[in-house]
This record gives structure tokens, C-alpha cells and sequence, in this order.
């Protein structure tokens, strides 16, 4: 049975750190994306068992652990990934900073689709490259890939390196096979190599299955996938992420710069954690898409029927649901009807590239149907106190 948690108090990002990103601690907290609901028992268990043996010292790396992750991707995503491949990195986003490193020098140019999850932006320019933004088309809520403008901003830019987001993060998408072929064939064709990044891969709510970006061809030589149990499981403090390196060359690269910065490998909590979630955590995960899917049809009902302006993106894949409320409330004045009129946290829509996309809120929905309820009641009654 999945159980929710009232995670106040107990030094939680998501709940306890709202001061110092909004200001205030008297906010429903809707935006960090992890989740609200207990871990799956198998996961306690194992790390039950190797607390009580008391000693928490020096740790390698089990064998089953990788084996668990291979098993997985064959099971789930068609994907056969070698052992070999395999590189550890304590998260997909430092994962992709040390990669700008490595597969970049400094002032190439970086190419995203945006809106895109925050982190990309900043790795690029705190590493200083050379950003190109291609905005996906927006038809009413539903996002497709402009390939054209795509290809022009790679040629015109000397595009080096493709930060992809698959599934796609903010507005939900779930990339279909032609779509990602696209994308890796115009990287191919202009000598990009791809750092696809599939962390949300178990996410799944509407009826694309999510595809691994290594399965559609040949392109071993040019891509990089980074994917982690972190969100499947909701195992974010355990900082644990799979790197996935066919090429031999990168593969060497990359060990080089993890020798020079010495973070070879990760602590025992990750390891067991991930291992007993692969091995045994698949009917607690089904759990978790149906709550998700519930609250989801919640967020669409609701709003369809008590404020039919908004604007919300189909959600295909991941718990966050981006929101366009521009029909109501100006962009320029979001973050304060948010924050100071319905006493909400969430990730702002301006956050995922800029003013152009201050209308939208991404909205975390893997938490309580009463913490759902409790956030659309606040903003539905404040926006008709405005109307």
C-alpha cells in the first residue's frame, strides 16, 4: 500500500528549504521533484540489514548492482546495455556538467529544446559555453520538435554538443521513436555527440512507451545516456546515476576526469538502495504511476472545469504538469499571485528559459490527492476573486 509522508521537518529540500528559495515557509510546497510517498519495503529492508551490522565502513561496489541495472533496461526499455559501458556519477546533473567538460571546450556551442529542465541552462553557462536555445512548437498545450530550426541553430552555431531531455522536462513529452531518429540523424550529419538524458525513463502516464535514444541506431560513437533510480524510486538523497558510454574513446575521457577530481564511486546507501529497487521494486512503482495518473486526471478535470483558460500540457511522461495560467494572470505578475495570493510553491515557468515562458508553472503531483486539492482550491479561488 503506498503510503504518503508529512516530510515537515525533517530537513527536507522540498519542504524545509522554502525560505530561502521563495522567501517564505508558509508555502505548499508543489515544486522539487521527488516524491512525497514512502520508499518501497524492499529498499528499507536491505539498508535495515546493513545498519545493523554496524559498521559503516569503506564500500565497493557489489557485482548484482550493475547486473540489477542491465536487467532493468533489457526488461523495461529494449535496451542491452554491456557492463563495460557502465560509469558511476553521484547524479544526472553533475553527470552532465563533468560531460560539457569533457566533451566541450570552452565557448562551443551547446543546443537545448526549450522550455527544458533548468540545471541544462545552467551547466552550460556556468561552464562557459555558448548556449543555443531551439523552442520546441507549442500547438494548445501539446509540444512537438521544430527540426528545422533545430538544424539551422546547429549549422549557423557550430553546434558541438545536444543536451536532450527524454522524457522531456518541463512539458511532459514522451519523444516517439521518428522523432528522436530525427534528432540523432541531424546531430549525425553535423558531428554533434548527444547527452541523452532519461532519468524520468519509468515515468510513463500516457500511452507513449518511453524509448532509449541507444536503441533507435547506430550511434554509439556520439551519444552518452544518463539515467539514475532517483525518480523511479524516489531515491534522490542516495546520489547515485548510471552513465552509459558505448565508445571506448569517451569511456577513457571520462576516467580520466573522474581520476583527476576523485569520485570514482559512490557510498553503500546508493548501491543497496538501487540494487533492492531494481530487484524488487517493480509492483511498489505500478503503485506509484496509478497515483500519478489519479492525480493528474484530477489537475486536468479541475481546471477544465473551473478556470477553461488554462492551458495544460498533455502529460505523457514524468509528475510534473506544466501550466500555462496566462489567460489569467500576467507573466510579469506569477510569481507573486503564486506565492503571496495562494501561498503555493512551484517551479516557475520562467526558470525553463526565460521571460518568454512566465505564464507556466510546472506543478509536482507525486504527493497527496489532499495536497492537490488543497493547491488547485487556492489557485482556482484567487483567480475568480481577480475575474
Amino acid at each position: 500500500m503506498l503510503k504518503y509522508v508529512d516530510r515537515r521537518k525533517t530537513d527536507s529540500s522540498k519542504w524545509d528549504g522554502l525560505k530561502a528559495v521563495f522567501g517564505s515557509e508558509e508555502l505548499l510546497p508543489l515544486w522539487v521533484a521527488d516524491m512525497d510517498f514512502r520508499v518501497c519495503d524492499c529498499v528499507l529492508k536491505k539498508l535495515d540489514e546493513y545498519l545493523k551490522l554496524g559498521v559503516l565502513g569503506y564500500y565497493i561496489e557489489p557485482k548484482e548492482y550493475k547486473e540489477s541495472f542491465i536487467k532493468w533496461e533489457q526488461t523495461y526499455h529494449n535496451y542491452r546495455v554491456h557492463e563495460d559501458w557502465i560509469r558511476y556519477s553521484p547524479g544526472v546533473v553533475p553527470a552532465i556538467n563533468w560531460l560539457i567538460q569533457i566533451l566541450t571546450e570552452k565557448n562551443d556551442a551547446v543546443i537545448v529544446l526549450t522550455p527544458v529542465y533548468y540545471p541544462f541552462l545552467d551547466a552550460i553557462k556556468n561552464n562557459k559555453r555558448k548556449l543555443i536555445e531551439s523552442d520546441l512548437i507549442n500547438s494548445s498545450g501539446k509540444y512537438t520538435i521544430d527540426f528545422s530550426d533545430f538544424e539551422n541553430k546547429i549549422a549557423k552555431n557550430n553546434v558541438k554538443l545536444f543536451l536532450l531531455c527524454s522524457p522531456h522536462n518541463p512539458v511532459g513529452r514522451v519523444w516517439k521513436k521518428d522523432e528522436l531518429k530525427k534528432l540523432m540523424d541531424i546531430c549525425e550529419k553535423y558531428k554533434v555527440r548527444v547527452i541523452s538524458d532519461e532519468i524520468h525513463q519509468d515515468i510513463i502516464i500516457g500511452q507513449n512507451p518511453h524509448i532509449s535514444t541507444a536503441s533507435i541506431g547506430d550511434y554509439d560513437s556520439m551519444l552518452v545516456t544518463l539515467t539514475a533510480a532517483t525518480k523511479t524510486f524516489n531515491l534522490a538523497s542516495c546520489k547515485n546515476s548510471f552513465v552509459v558510454i558505448p565508445d571506448f574513446d569517451i569511456r577513457k575521457n571520462f576516467d580520466n576526469f573522474v581520476k583527476c577530481i576523485r569520485i570514482p564511486g559512490g557510498n553503500a546507501f546508493g548501491y543497496i538502495a538501487v540494487q533492492s529497487a531494481y530487484e524488487g521494486g517493480r509492483p511498489w512503482l505500478e503503485e506509484v504511476l496509478q497515483q500519478i495518473r489519479e492525480n493528474y486526471l484530477y489537475v486536468k478535470e479541475t481546471l477544465e472545469k473551473e478556470l477553461p483558460l488554462v492551458e495544460i500540457s498533455p502529460l505523457e511522461g514524468t509528475y510534473l504538469v506544466w501550466i500555462n495560467l496566462g489567460n489569467y494572470i500576467k507573466g510579469k505578475d506569477m510569481e507573486g499571485f503564486i506565492k503571496e495570493r495562494c501561498k503555493l510553491a512551484f517551479d516557475f515557468g520562467e526558470w525553463f528559459g526565460g521571460e518568454r515562458f512566465n505564464n507556466y508553472i510546472r506543478m509536482n503531483i507525486a504527493t497527496s490527492k489532499e495536497n492537490i486539492t488543497k493547491a488547485l482550491e487556492r489557485i482556482v479561488g484567487e483567480i475568480n476573486e481577480i475575474i
